[in-house]
């Protein structure tokens, strides 16, 4: 039963998060005053790239191949797909003409609002109640997850007002999120089997194992990549300003 229901909340986000992406290309397109087939362009080349991405990572997970490395030598495949697929999105919206008017038009409320959803890694405590995986994982890293989103609704909603602050708000819910994953990331590494599982030995953590090894391969790129974009915007901003 846990089985089925890990499987079927994972493969919801697997859905849901490139489609709020492709959502978030479209409406930044349109915000930039874009012609209708740039905002086409745009959208099925965003959709093409992480239905790649998603697919490789889905492929991997499957064959097990998003384990930790067993060895300091072996390729830490885990790793490549997170960081890999983060950069290559990152450089579509910032190393091409068109990407940079829709990343500089993008709404900086609905980019650090994209965690929002990073309240899924409250799926982390139900499988720790359940057994299935370790606290020293499930309690940060879940716990993380939760205030990550949080912050990213609270900055969403400060921009949205208006508020004075709301760039600090968004700069907070950055160092949350990118700071959860260090903990996740680490945590992940010390419970799980590999070279260098430190905790957890009668019971390792399942995260590099289908289906939640798509949370590391693949969902903590793109949440990445987002929090990127984020503080893009406020650095560009911050240089206005101080040229202005």
């Amino acid at each position: 039963m846990l089985a089925v229901f890990l499987e079927s909340y994972v493969l919801f986000f697997f859905i849901l998060l490139p489609a709020g992406v492709v959502a978030l290309t479209v409406l930044a397109a349109a915000r930039a005053g874009l012609e209708r087939g740039q905002i086409a362009q745009a959208g099925v080349t965003v959709a093409a790239f992480l239905g790649l991405w998603g697919a490789i990572a889905f492929l991997l997970a499957k064959r097990d191949l998003l384990l930790p490395p067993a060895s300091v030598g072996d390729a830490p495949y885990v790793l490549i797909s997170m960081l890999g697929g983060a950069f290559l999105l990152w450089a579509l919206g910032r190393l091409t003409r068109l990407g940079r008017r829709i990343t500089d038009a993008a709404d900086p409320g609905l980019v650090i609002g994209f965690q929002i959803p990073r309240v899924m890694g409250a799926v982390f405590l139900i499988g720790w109640a359940l057994g299935a995986i370790p606290w020293q994982f499930a309690i940060p890293a879940g716990l993380g997850d939760i205030w990550a989103g949080v912050v990213g609704y609270q900055a969403m909603r400060a921009v949205e007002r208006g508020d004075a602050d709301a760039d600090r708000k968004i700069m907070w819910a950055n160092v949350v999120g990118l700071g959860d994953f260090v903990v996740a990331v680490t945590t992940g590494l010390i419970t799980s089997e590999g070279f260098l599982h430190l905790l957890a030995h009668d019971a390792p953590n399942i995260i590099n194992h289908y289906p939640l090894a798509l949370f590391p391969g693949f969902f903590v790129g793109i949440f990445i990549a987002m929090h990127v974009f984020s503080l893009g915007q406020l650095r560009r901003k911050r240089l206005v300003a101080h040229h202005a």
